[in-house]
């Protein structure tokens, strides 16, 4: 059975980076924190909330990316790289919890609006701004074959927008004492983690999902499947992503009258034309000659997929 799954992780890459951007991002946190406490801004606590989010969702990548290189055993057969995927659910999932908090707060802010510390604000939010920029060096290089990596790197390019808008409100609060400007970046912030989160959420619930590749049309891959000489038709059709890096294919295949001597071979030019044309490298299929084909023929779905029929 024609299964390459494999993951683009190189064991040992990266560990130190990650760790050292959790580091950061953990003692800006802290920071943040304290600072907004001191100067009165929930601007300044909301880009502390998105920054320890990045940093938990730092840790859990990281823990992902260890849990990923463990090998396939008799509980995980398909190997632990879907761990990834959980981890992402959890990571936009608490986002969303964080983001709807946020815009709770500053509505209550807009009701009754506190005496903000500007100078504090714009000090500790040009700090934030220094290590967001220092973290997104961190994973840069990663960023490019890693999509948790990437996810975690373009969390903090938002975090340096988030500290820049941070700057501009303390400096218009220390130049016009306009205090509404602070829950006001706070709706900014929470408003830009709402749409990141549920713009991304989609496709990591599609893959827990069993969910089709989206960049690849399932009608696409069964016209390809049933243009291979030998092939009458395709059913029972399962396709569906393991992880977000590998692809999977079952399905039943029917086999010419005549050709049953040619199955084998039929069988490899599938595999081969899925793997050239779509990169699905997962492959099983179920052979039926024609003649003994199942009675239930529905494209998708089905029952006694999943294993090779030689009759």
């Amino acid at each position: 059975m024609g299964h390459g799954h494999h993951h683009h992780i190189d064991p040992e890459a990266g560990d130190r980076r990650v760790f050292a951007a959790i580091a950061v991002n953990m003692g800006l946190t802290v920071a943040q924190i304290v600072g907004g406490m001191v100067s009165g801004s929930l601007a300044l606590i909301a880009d502390a909330l998105h920054n320890f989010s990045d940093a938990i969702s730092l840790i859990i990548a990281f823990a992902a990316r260890k849990i990923a290189r463990r090998p396939r055993d008799a509980e995980m057969t398909f190997g632990y790289g879907r761990v990834e995927v959980v981890a992402a659910l959890i990571n936009y999932t608490t986002l969303i919890v964080i983001g709807l908090y946020l815009l709770y707060e500053a509505a209550m802010r807009f009701v009754d609006p506190q005496p903000v510390e500007g100078w504090l604000i714009v000090i500790i939010a040009g700090i934030a701004l220094i290590v967001d920029a220092v973290t997104a060096a961190l994973t840069y290089a990663m960023s490019k074959s890693s999509v948790n990596i990437r996810a975690a790197f373009l969390h903090n390019v938002a975090d340096a927008l988030g500290s820049v808008a941070v700057i501009v409100a303390g400096t218009l609060i220390l130049l016009y004492d306009w205090r509404l400007i602070d829950p006001l970046v706070t709706v900014l912030i929470a408003s830009y983690i709402l749409w990141q989160s549920f713009r991304e959420i989609g496709p990591v619930i599609r893959i827990l999902m069993l969910g089709s590749p989206p960049e690849i049309e399932t009608d696409a891959v069964l016209e390809a499947m049933r243009g291979i000489d030998g092939v009458t038709g395709i059913h029972h059709a399962h396709f569906w992503q393991m992880d977000e890096h590998c692809a999977a294919l079952d399905a039943h295949v029917v086999i010419a009258e005549g050709r049953w001597s040619d199955a084998d071979a039929v069988k490899e030019r599938i595999k081969a034309a899925l793997t050239d044309h779509f990169d699905i490298e997962h492959t099983t299929l179920e052979l039926e000659c024609a003649r003994h084909a199942c009675d239930d023929l529905s494209e998708f779905g089905g029952r006694g997929h999943g294993e090779e029929r030689h009759e």
